[in-house]
């Protein structure tokens, strides 16, 4: 495992992690429509190339298989492509994150059971819910603090 800060942001880098970003979306987030999955997939370049910090993991082979966000001390984004999940990677950038970039909260969708479960393992906690998510959909929104 290879974790790397990336500040020049290519676009084939970023069509890389837009591969990673619907492996991972397909394979834990079941309540949204693959309608839906298309239409928040366009948005996502974008937000690769806006966040302040894009931290990515790459595998054995030298290829992007999981990328985590972070602005200020808030991880935005992170996802593992499905093929890679259950390796540690998802734990090897959090912990990077906390580490280097002070990450101390986060929000995940209620209804991905699969994150709750690995955030609370990383000793984070709920302090906050709320019924849509920042888009105003009804996806409702878990916010986690670390204790």
């Amino acid at each position: 495992m290879k974790i790397i800060e990336v500040k020049d942001r290519t676009t084939p880098l970023v069509e890389q992690l837009l591969k990673v970003w619907e492996s991972s979306v397909k394979a834990t987030h079941f309540f949204l429509s693959e309608d839906k999955i298309e239409s928040i997939k366009k948005y996502v370049p974008q937000a690769l190339k806006e966040i302040p910090f894009l931290i990515i993991v790459k595998n054995g082979n030298r290829i992007p298989v999981g990328f985590m966000g972070v602005a200020e001390q808030h991880l935005e984004m992170l996802f593992i492509s499905h093929e890679e999940r259950g390796k540690g990677l998802g734990k090897g950038l959090l912990e990077y994150g906390i580490e280097k970039y002070s990450v101390n909260d986060l929000a995940v969708n209620e209804q991905n059971p699969l994150a709750k479960g690995f955030y609370e393992h990383m000793g984070f906690e709920v302090y906050k819910r709320t019924e849509c998510d920042k888009q105003g959909n009804p996806y409702p929104l878990l916010y986690y603090e670390i204790i």
